[in-house]
């Protein structure tokens, strides 16, 4: 078999919720959108039954996915529904859908529902995507209160710029959503991953950790928040060979050997995830031991320099990220951020170790 793997740590993922739901205190969503940000969704929540509070996806059919695979915990839906026979789908699975505009209020009003729903408002307090101006918030909250259809009504925010802790955004978006918020009975959910390791001000009823669950840490820096990576995305070198001095490497001709080099080619590529626009020199693990890649990465393949590694050959095995690599290195070396490298990890095979272990077919992600 190709040699390409995604290697899922359940037993990381477990700690990294424990530590989450520990420094927030009270509840917890998981979030396990993006098939738990390139992890394995189902998985993942089979692995976090019986210790996560609830999880928390973008859309219904993420949601449908963990019912149907007899998930039973409460999901928030946090793109609320789209419309009127998702919010029935909503109510009948038991799923928490957020409603952040006018029209899915509207929409649930004239709902028809097997059952009420618990219904999130989104206050838009100074990112200005998606919520309620602080303004409109208590007609809303007063328009789903008087329609019948509501067991619960909670509040929930998002940030903009947690992951910047000398920024002064997040304290002030903290304290629009107070204000907006004041005297309306509900619980609230205010912080992410960021705001859950930087913003203790923001620690309300309900966290929503999101990629701290996958061991990636949203901070500045490469890490110290105690945080294990959970993907190690790894493969082998199949072949080798020698560059004399002044010889091109692939496409372009971009790596010009400075000296006689000796080069491992990897299975691995930008069809696999593996991001085209890494540069030269960045950061691998040949065998557990520093290296780094060479030349411009192929669909299907990738080089790496062995010159200084002569025990490195074929069958070698080459940590592209995981505990050795910290994926916030390769993506700030690809000028992106490690979300999108986890997201895009496909074609490989996916293993994962722990309690809910074993190989499974590579993902199936949402279209």
């Amino acid at each position: 078999m190709r040699p390409a793997r995604a290697l899922i740590d359940l037993d990381a993922l477990r700690h990294n919720y424990r530590l989450a739901r520990r420094l927030h205190g009270g509840r917890a969503f998981a979030v396990l959108k993006a098939n738990a940000y390139g992890h394995g969704a189902i998985a993942c929540a089979r692995a976090l039954a019986g210790e996560a509070d609830g999880f928390a996806v973008a859309f219904i059919d993420e949601a449908r996915a963990l019912r149907e695979a007899g998930v039973t915990a409460p999901i928030l839906l946090l793109e609320g529904a789209f419309d009127a026979a998702e919010l029935a789908d909503a109510a009948r699975l038991g799923l928490w859908p957020a409603a952040h505009h006018a029209a899915q209020i509207e929409m649930i009003e004239k709902a028809i529902l097997p059952a009420p729903l618990h219904v999130w408002l989104k206050v838009n307090s100074g990112m200005n995507r998606c919520g309620f101006p602080p303004g409109a918030l208590r007609s809303a909250w007063e328009r789903l209160a008087a329609s019948g259809k509501t067991s619960h009504i909670g509040f929930m925010t998002h940030f903009a710029r947690a992951d910047e802790p000398d920024s002064s955004v997040t304290a002030e978006q903290i304290r629009v959503f107070d204000a907006a918020t004041r005297g309306l009975p509900g619980e609230r959910s205010l912080a992410n991953s960021g705001a859950i390791l930087a913003w203790p001000d923001a620690r309300r009823d309900w966290a929503r950790p999101g990629i701290m669950l996958y061991g990636a840490d949203p901070l500045p820096g490469d890490g110290g928040s105690g945080l294990i990576p959970a993907m190690m995305l790894t493969s082998r070198v199949f072949a080798v060979r020698e560059l004399a001095a002044g010889e091109p490497l692939g496409y372009g001709g971009r790596f010009v050997a400075p000296r006689p080099t000796r080069v491992g080619l990897v299975a691995m590529g930008y069809a696999d995830g593996y991001p085209r626009s890494a540069p030269d020199g960045t950061p691998v693990a040949v065998d557990g031991l520093p290296a780094s890649t060479i030349g411009r990465v192929s669909m299907d393949m990738l080089t790496v320099d062995l010159t200084d590694l002569p025990g490195a050959g074929i069958g070698s095995e080459v940590e592209l990220w995981g505990r050795r690599v910290p994926v916030n290195r390769v993506a700030q070396g690809v000028g992106t951020i490690s979300y999108e490298l986890l997201c895009n990890v496909k074609r490989v095979a996916f293993e994962w170790t722990g309690s809910e272990s074993g190989t499974m077919k590579p993902p199936v992600r949402p279209s």
